[in-house]
């Protein structure tokens, strides 16, 4: 299967948390398929941020509001008439979570119920894609790599709160999206993505970005933790993907929760990463921070054999490939090569195939 320009085209669109990295990728691509997008979101958080380079460009409907503000969301929905979501916005960010764990679970729980209570009265909509995270499953640190049907937890507020996130998506999907005449509604979990215009906090990509940016060394808080990168692209390809299905109909099948993640030679230590990042920019340094820091998990990996075998979809860049590309964005794009928009475009064809 692949993504179709011609089923998106025209679509009516709503997509939470627009104005964040992955939002704003996905908003890009809808947007150069046809699709007509409606977004909802806090401002970006970060400057520069990907949106506000490409706002200009994006030519699509941004509002800017809480999701934890049922009044308000509820009526942005309601006059979007969407006839399908994507539901990204969240607190994202596991250290974060450590010092807002309350702002963390109201905004990852209570706003996604907002927006499942909103959505279940919407008489166009057909499809939702709630996107949540590799980390809602119990880690236990082991070697295997995690399948859908494995149980949910969480160690951290985050964590835990993505993990209720997918409950009660599901609980709301049992109770109130089950019949033929309701939306079908699927979640989609994915790994560490990574990308150009990512200028985020407490990230590994921005971080040595504005590292190699000032020429200062960049440390590593956990060198040997295992992570499952991946180009942002690869899984937002996916999520695409179930919602056309569930649109085209067997909602039984595709109606239920999705991994999206890199073969497993993908899935390669802190350290490595940023090696590959420094070959595309020479001459960085960088040191092991020998600081305490709060738990996070050294080893997590994503089954993704349901998405391969029931959708047809399949990473197509390695982590070679991902950091090349990543650091291309932003080498072009602090060398004034082209605009934020033209790089994010580019990207997409030239991730198509195009």
């Amino acid at each position: 299967m692949v993504v179709s320009p011609e089923f998106w085209n025209g679509k009516r669109v709503y997509v939470t948390g627009h104005t964040g990295f992955k939002g704003s990728w996905l908003v890009t691509w809808l947007k150069k398929m046809g699709a007509q997008v409606t977004g909802y979101s806090l401002a970006p958080e970060t400057k520069p941020s990907l949106f506000s380079e490409m706002e200009n460009d994006l030519m699509m409907t941004s509002e800017i509001g809480d999701i934890r503000d049922f009044e308000k969301f509820s009526k942005s929905l309601q006059r979007a008439n969407p006839e399908i979501i994507f539901h990204m916005a969240a607190q994202p960010l596991v250290r974060y979570s450590y010092d807002h764990p309350i702002e963390t679970f109201q905004t990852n729980i209570m706003g996604t119920a907002n927006l499942l209570e909103t959505a279940r009265r919407l008489p166009s909509l057909k499809a939702v894609v709630v996107i949540t995270t590799d980390k809602v499953y119990e880690n236990e640190e082991w070697v295997w790599a995690y399948r859908e049907n494995d149980a949910l937890g969480g160690f951290d507020p985050y964590s835990s709160s993505k993990a209720c996130t997918e409950i009660v998506t599901s609980a709301m999907r049992r109770s109130f999206f089950h019949s033929s005449n309701t939306a079908g509604v699927a979640t989609v979990r994915a790994g560490n993505v990574i990308g150009g215009g990512d200028w985020a906090g407490d990230r590994i990509v921005p971080d040595v970005v504005r590292a190699f940016q000032k020429n200062e060394v960049v440390r590593l808080r956990n060198p040997n933790a295992i992570r499952p990168w991946q180009h942002v692209l690869e899984p937002l390809g996916g999520y695409l993907m179930v919602a056309q299905k569930i649109c085209q109909g067997d909602r039984d099948t595709y109606c239920s929760a999705w991994n999206f993640g890199p073969d497993s030679h993908n899935a390669v230590p802190v350290e490595k990463l940023v090696s590959l990042l420094a070959s595309h920019w020479p001459g960085v340094r960088w040191e092991i921070d020998q600081g305490k820091h709060p738990h996070e998990a050294f080893y997590l990996k994503l089954e993704s054999s349901k998405a391969k075998q029931l959708l047809e979809w399949y990473p197509k860049w390695d982590v070679e490939k991902t950091t090349q590309m990543t650091m291309d964005w932003y080498r072009a794009f602090y060398k004034n090569e082209a605009s934020a928009f033209e790089l994010c475009s580019s990207q997409i064809n030239e991730y198509l195939g195009k």
